[in-house]
């Protein structure tokens, strides 16, 4: 068995969320897990060199909708042979289920697990010796919108305390973004916290906060960051700024300073923004869209209205037809029986006229007998 190993599988389903870079980097995940999972002091010498990517092992146990996922196997140097898992969920809103789908990811990890050491070893799942490696469920949560779900899988199980000891349970470890402040993360002064401040910029409200922070403790963070880290930074703060209708030219002079390592005037070249006009905008461009939406939905009743004019026209049109057809029927019946007369009337004429012709032989005959 290979000793002094943990996998890390970090689950990236984002939406407008750049935090799939966090994990993809070995350099951003070490810093991560050094930083912010606090009671594992294990994870605390992280190495970037200590991070392997295996997730082309894992593909196939995925969704396509999932198919931003990642595992990582990271080395620990503490001497004791074991594997950590940690799945890493990346949500832009509370999603109540997602203690569901980290026990689903936990159930797939594990059978891969078993299948690859029974490839090595046949028969050993089966021994008494044989463990499985633990799981560290992580959810790593952007949104500033409070998070309520459960930390505890056994709450998503009816009667989940009353059952307690025959259902499986496990809690995950969440880093919800909301809870620090930016003093907070600019003084752990590594660039995961750097990324970090930079997601917490989800408005243009948010830049003010932003230029209030000590320049020179930003400008240190870059000091020895590797050019590709640097760009991948300044992508990310690129992409905010597009997001927010930020012009393209006054977009690239901003991320010009990050590429000049000059955090501490990220924003000072940039025109100011009166925010109470932009809320004025703002609020006008709601309401428009209000009045649109009302009139779109009069425009909606007053088709369905219609529709249903058309419908009772239709099965009025319908019930006319019904009693056109009865009327057809009652004629082509009508006229079924004045054929069947017209055929006995032509057959008592024929009768009739059978009848004539013997008649007239007979009168014919007498006729002749008196002659003679």
């Amino acid at each position: 068995m290979t000793t002094n190993d943990s996998t890390t599988i970090l689950n990236t389903k984002l939406r407008d969320s750049n935090s799939k870079i966090i994990f993809d980097e070995p350099i951003l995940c070490a810093q991560f897990l050094r930083d912010y999972i606090e009671d594992i002091p294990l994870l605390k010498n992280v190495r970037p060199e200590d991070i392997v990517d295996v997730s082309e092992q894992y593909v196939h146990l995925f969704s396509e909708e999932r198919n931003s996922d990642r595992v990582k196997k990271v080395q620990i140097k503490n001497g004791t042979p074991f594997f950590l898992i940690s799945l890493i969920e990346h949500k832009t809103k509370v999603e109540y289920n997602v203690t569901m789908q980290i026990f689903r990811y936990m159930i797939y990890i594990w059978e891969a697990y078993e299948r690859e050491e029974e490839k090595q070893k046949k028969g050993i799942s089966k021994q008494k010796g044989f463990r499985y490696p633990p799981i560290l469920p992580i959810v790593y949560y952007e949104g500033r919108q409070e998070w309520t779900v459960p930390l505890d899988f056994k709450s998503r199980i009816i009667e989940g305390d009353t059952f307690a000891k025959y259902v499986p349970d496990f809690r995950y470890y969440l880093v919800p973004l909301r809870k620090y402040s930016d003093r907070e993360l600019l003084d752990r002064e590594d660039e995961i916290s750097l990324i970090m401040l930079i997601n917490k910029l989800q408005e243009m409200n948010d830049i003010s906060s932003f230029r209030s922070l000590p320049k020179e403790q930003l400008d240190a963070i870059l000091k020895d960051t590797p050019e590709h880290i640097v760009d991948i930074i300044a992508d990310m703060l690129l992409a905010f700024l597009l997001k927010s209708n930020v012009s393209a030219n006054e977009a690239e002079k901003v991320v010009g300073k990050v590429k000049e390592k000059n955090m501490g005037q990220l924003f000072a070249d940039m025109e100011p923004i009166d925010i109470q006009a932009e809320q004025a905008k703002i609020r006008i461009q709601k309401k428009e869209i209000e009045v649109e939406r009302q009139e779109i939905q009069r425009e909606q009743q007053e088709i369905q209205v219609e529709r249903q004019e058309i419908q009772v026209e239709r099965q009025e049109i319908q019930r006319e037809q019904q009693e056109i057809q009865v009327e057809r029927q009652e004629i082509q019946r009508e006229q079924q029986e004045i054929q069947v007369q017209q055929q006995k009337i032509q057959s008592e004429r024929q009768k009739l006229d059978a009848q004539k012709r013997e008649l007239e032989l007979m009168r014919q005959k007498i006729l002749a007998e008196k002659m003679i």
